[in-house]
C-alpha cells in the first residue's frame, strides 16, 4: 500500500461570519491510498483555532502516517487518537479502498438517490439586511429547520432578526441558534429567557468550553435545550465522554466526525448518550464534498429523524464537483450527476 497527502485551500463564495470572526478560506488535507490498482481518498479536515489537532506537528503526523501506512490499521488508529481529523481521514480512505466504488463508502438507498437527509438551513452572521435575505432564501428553498449564528451583533438586533424569522416561518418552523460560546455565564440566563419567548428549538454552545459548573446549571434550568459542540473537542477516552455527559447533562450533543475522531468516536458518544436522555445530530465542519460525502453516507444509516447539519457543501467556489445536491431542505445524492474523478485523482498526485 502507498499513501500520500496534499493540502488544499477551499475558498468561500461569500465570507462566512461567526462570533469567532469572518471566514474567507479554509485549509484541508486529502489522504490518498493506493493498493493493487485500487485507490481511496479521505479528508483530514483540521480546523484552525478549533480542532484538537491544530498543532505545529500536524503535517509531520500526516507524513508519519504515509511512511507507516503498511502497519496494522488498528495500531495506526491508536497512534492517531489525539489527531482526530487525521484519524477520520484514514477511516474514510480505508473504507474507500475497500469499496467497489471509492466514492460509495457506505452504499445505501442514499447513494442510489432514493433517500434524502433533512438538513438545517444555515444563516451566517453579517449586517441585519444580509441575514434577512439569507432567511428569505432558505424559507423559499423549502427549509423547515433554520440555524442562525448569533453573538456578533448586539443582542437586541439579533432578537429582532429572530422575531422576523419566526413571523416569516410561522410556528411550525424549527429555529436553532449557535452562539459559539459568545455569552458570559452571568448574562446567559437572561438571554436564554429572551430566546425562549421566540420558541427556539435549541442553542449550541452558549458558553465557551470549560465552564462546566455554569453549563451544568444552564442545562438543569432548561430555559432552552442546550446542545454541546465545542465542549466535546479534545475529549478522547470513553471515560472522559461518560464523565462530561454525567457532569453537564446536556439536552443535545453535536457530533462532528472531523473534530471528534471519525465515525468510531462519534459512535462512542452516541452509545454513552443513549439512555441518558441526551439526543444528538450530525454536523459537518466545512469539509469539501469529499468529507461531506463520507459523513452524509454514514448519517444516512443512522436512525435520526431530526434535521442534520450537512448543508455546507455549496459554500465554496473551488469545491470538488459531486452528486451531492440540496433540494427542498434536504441533502440528496443525485445519481444523474458525476464526481469529477479527474480532479480527485489530481489530489492524489
Amino acid at each position: 500500500m502507498r499513501a500520500r497527502y496534499k493540502k488544499y485551500t477551499l475558498q468561500f463564495k461569500t465570507p462566512g461570519g461567526t462570533s469567532r470572526g469572518v471566514l474567507t478560506h479554509k485549509d484541508t488535507w486529502f489522504l490518498c491510498l493506493e493498493e493493487n490498482e485500487r485507490w481511496g481518498i479521505g479528508e483530514c479536515n483540521m480546523f484552525r483555532g478549533l480542532s484538537a489537532d491544530d498543532r505545529p506537528d500536524f503535517e509531520q503526523k500526516l507524513d508519519w502516517l504515509c511512511r507507516n501506512i503498511g502497519n496494522d490499521p488498528a495500531l495506526l488508529m491508536n497512534e492517531l487518537q489525539e489527531f482526530p481529523s487525521i484519524h477520520f481521514g484514514l477511516e474514510q480512505a480505508l473504507l474507500a479502498l475497500e469499496s467497489d466504488n471509492p466514492m460509495h463508502l457506505i452504499p445505501s438507498a442514499f447513494t442510489e438517490g432514493n433517500q434524502a437527509i433533512a438538513i438545517n438551513g444555515l444563516i451566517w452572521m453579517g449586517d441585519p439586511e444580509y441575514m434577512k435575505v439569507q432567511m428569505e432564501e432558505k424559507l423559499e428553498s423549502g427549509f423547515h429547520c433554520i440555524k442562525v449564528k448569533i453573538g456578533a451583533l448586539d443582542f437586541e438586533t439579533e432578537i429582532e432578526l429572530l422575531s422576523a424569522l419566526r413571523k416569516m416561518g410561522g410556528s411550525g418552523l424549527e429555529i436553532r441558534v449557535d452562539a459559539n460560546g459568545a455569552f458570559s455565564a452571568e448574562e446567559a440566563p437572561g438571554k436564554l429567557e429572551s430566546l425562549a419567548a421566540l420558541g427556539i428549538h435549541s442553542i449550541e454552545q452558549p458558553l465557551l468550553p470549560g465552564q462546566t459548573s455554569a453549563l451544568r446549571e444552564l442545562c438543569r434550568e432548561s430555559i432552552i435545550p442546550i446542545a454541546l459542540d465545542e465542549e466535546l473537542i479534545g475529549i478522547f477516552s470513553e471515560e472522559q465522554i461518560q464523565e462530561l455527559l454525567e457532569t453537564i447533562q446536556p439536552q443535545y450533543i453535536i457530533l462532528k466526525p472531523s473534530l471528534l475522531g471519525g465515525f468510531e468516536k462519534c459512535k462512542a458518544w452516541m452509545d454513552r448518550a443513549n439512555g441518558r436522555g441526551v439526543d444528538y445530530w450530525i454536523t459537518s465542519a466545512l469539509e469539501s464534498n469529499i468529507g461531506l460525502n463520507a459523513i452524509a453516507q454514514w448519517t444516512a444509516g443512522l436512525d435520526i429523524s431530526m434535521a442534520q447539519g450537512l448543508g455546507t457543501g455549496s459554500l465554496f467556489t473551488n469545491n470538488i464537483a459531486s452528486p451531492l445536491v440540496i433540494q427542498g431542505g434536504a441533502l440528496r445524492y443525485d445519481s444523474s450527476r458525476s464526481w469529477d474523478l479527474q480532479a480527485i485523482r489530481k489530489l492524489c498526485t
